[in-house]
């Protein structure tokens, strides 16, 4: 573990004040390795306290998850595509006070939507198609050897007849019910 000042620092974490403190910094968007510098510790402590400490460990979820859900938000938007009303305030000694209001548009953004997609539907909006399947795998599920089972079967009982010119490798085989040789 880490040395003695450490060891005993995780106490005042753990108050109230503390906890609220860790998930005040996860929600503002600090990375773990700048809350551990806020709290006077280095990353593999506050990865350890993590560990340890369900309530650290919680505390920062709940704080990172607020920042998540506002940047989903932020995303979502931009890739939708979105509204709003922009207010001008112009002053001039003659007029006095101006306001305009204009409603711009901001239109999709095709780069937010394909990364959201990427990350919501990965099967189906990945870059790089799945890789075919191995035709020397033995991930067949048992039909290649369903297949050879049944042209044995079906051999055995006469479906196909060889003939001794094809044993010989000429390949000369009589198709069942029509008497000739192929």
């Amino acid at each position: 573990m880490v040395g003695d000042v450490a060891n005993g620092k995780y106490q005042e974490w753990l108050t109230p004040e503390g906890l609220l403190r860790l998930e005040g910094w996860a929600r503002d968007g600090l990375t773990d390795e700048q809350i551990a510098s806020n709290a006077g510790i280095t990353a593999k402590t506050l990865y350890e306290w993590k560990n340890r400490f369900s309530e650290i460990c919680e505390a920062l979820k709940r704080g990172k998850d607020v920042v998540d859900r506002q940047v989903e938000n932020a995303l979502l938007k931009r890739a939708l595509g979105y509204r709003y009303t922009e207010v001008r305030i112009e002053e001039s000694e003659k007029d006095g006070q101006k306001i305009t209001r204009t409603e711009k548009v901001i239109p999709p953004d095709t780069t937010a939507q394909i990364f959201w997609l990427k990350n919501r539907k990965p099967a189906q909006w990945r870059d790089k198609p799945p890789d075919p399947p191995d035709p020397n795998a033995k991930n067949d599920n048992g039909l290649l050897a369903a297949l050879e089972e049944s042209a044995k079967e079906a051999f055995l009982d006469g479906v196909f007849d060889v003939q001794p010119e094809a044993a010989e490798g000429n390949d000369v085989v009589e198709t069942p019910g029509s008497g000739e040789t192929v």
